[in-house]
């Protein structure tokens, strides 16, 4: 144990292996001999650890004589708590006599002259080092200083140069600028003279489209009188079908007492009403269709509103629209002869049925069942020719807006 602050300050103790088994006995030691030494340095560095503490747990005690070299010296070291200091090893360490001080001191000295002779050396390579970069760092100055010099009288003589080389060219494309604005001005009030023309041509070409459009309108409505005038003429058919379908009525009840004598024919009755069940069927599927037509009329209604907002913004878009809008209304035309030609054909087929009632003079309550379903068809055909028709007034209406 030494002191960098006194260096006569030396203790030495030296424990063998059998005076490591007494202090064990003594002090009550749990390690080897082999252990102890590393056990003995984790105990320093926690004391060194607890030094900066406010109440430090781990202490290291020293106590020596009062004349150095007259006594040994005990370095406790000593855990602390509230209640007990416990003292874990406790050693005496012997002062050391003039021999060992002056071998102590001469190996002191000997390191401090290395140190100093490696310190010396390293401060004379750092004194070479710094000469060296000094004396480069003033060569590369003095350069900079010739370049920078250099730099400043080239810079200085392509400034003016570039002064008058950019006065020239702004000159150049003043006047440029001036010749290319009287050419935009000259092709803007050509341009504007063209496009004058080309509107005038166009507000003629709508003009005659309109007047095309007013004559097509009034085709239209001569149309939709002739059609009304079928509807009516189909209307007073269909009130002579009534009263026709009424005086069935009455002969089925009448003859619906005579059934019972007419078992024997209720095998043919019974086959015939399958053909008629698969005739209705093929009924249905035509009233399905004519379901989709509307439906398709409505869609082209749609289309057509919106082609009527498109030919209020381009002449072009408004001619490919009115086209497809008396397509439209042709297509209409025609569907709507179709279903006069489906009515006609349902009308012929309760022809049939009667006269068949009348020839076989017999019916049955699924017969009776089964003219109550026609009267239903056929008032579903009235209904949608009474939408078509109001389909087509929308129409008609729309195209002469």
């Amino acid at each position: 144990m030494t002191d960098d602050t006194d260096p006569f300050f030396l203790y030495n103790l030296v424990i063998s292996e059998d005076d490591f088994q007494s202090l064990k006995l003594q002090q009550g030691l749990l390690v080897d001999f082999s252990a102890f030494p590393q056990k003995f340095i984790d105990l320093l560095y926690q004391c060194i650890n607890e030094e900066n503490k406010e109440v430090p747990r781990f202490l290291l005690q020293l106590s020596s004589g009062t004349v150095l070299g007259s006594s040994p010296a005990q370095l406790d070291v000593v855990e602390t708590n509230p209640f007990k200091h416990l003292t874990h090893l406790s050693l005496r360490l012997l002062p050391a006599n003039d021999i060992e001080v002056k071998t102590y001191l001469a190996t002191c000295l000997k390191c401090i002259k290395e140190e100093k002779l490696m310190i010396h050396h390293k401060l004379k390579k750092t004194e070479d080092d710094l000469t060296r970069q000094l004396l480069c760092t003033q060569q590369s100055l003095n350069e900079k200083s010739i370049e920078l010099e250099n730099l400043k009288s080239e810079s200085s003589s392509q400034i003016s140069s570039l002064k008058s080389q950019h006065t020239a060219e702004i000159s150049s494309e003043k006047e440029k600028a001036q010749q290319a604005y009287s050419q935009l001005l000259q092709q803007c009030e050509q341009q504007r003279k063209e496009f004058e023309s080309s509107l005038q041509k166009n507000s003629q070409q709508i003009q005659s489209r309109l007047n095309e459009l007013e004559q097509s309108n009034k085709d239209l409505l001569e149309r939709r009188y002739k059609a009304e005038s079928t509807v009516r003429e189909l209307r007073a058919k269909y009130q002579n079908l009534e009263e026709e379908l009424q005086r069935a009525e009455q002969k089925v009840t009448s003859l619906g007492r005579e059934n019972s004598a007419l078992d024997a024919e209720c095998h043919d009755k019974e086959k015939e009403m399958n053909r008629l069940q698969t005739r209705l069927a093929v009924l249905e599927q035509e009233l399905k269709d004519k379901d989709q037509l509307v439906l398709r009329s409505n869609e082209i209604l749609a289309a057509t509103q919106e082609q009527k907002a498109v030919l209020e913004g381009s002449a072009e878009k408004k001619q490919v629209q009115i086209g497809k809008l008396e397509a439209t209304i042709k297509s209409l035309s025609s569907e709507l002869l179709k279903a006069n030609d489906i009515i006609k054909k349902l009308q012929g087929d309760l022809k049939t049925l009667m006269g068949k009632l009348k020839l076989k003079n017999a019916v049955t309550v699924q017969q009776e069942k089964l003219i109550s379903e026609k009267e239903k068809l056929l008032q579903e055909g009235q209904r949608n020719l009474h939408d078509i028709q109001q389909s087509l007034r929308l129409k008609e209406e729309e195209v002469r807006i």
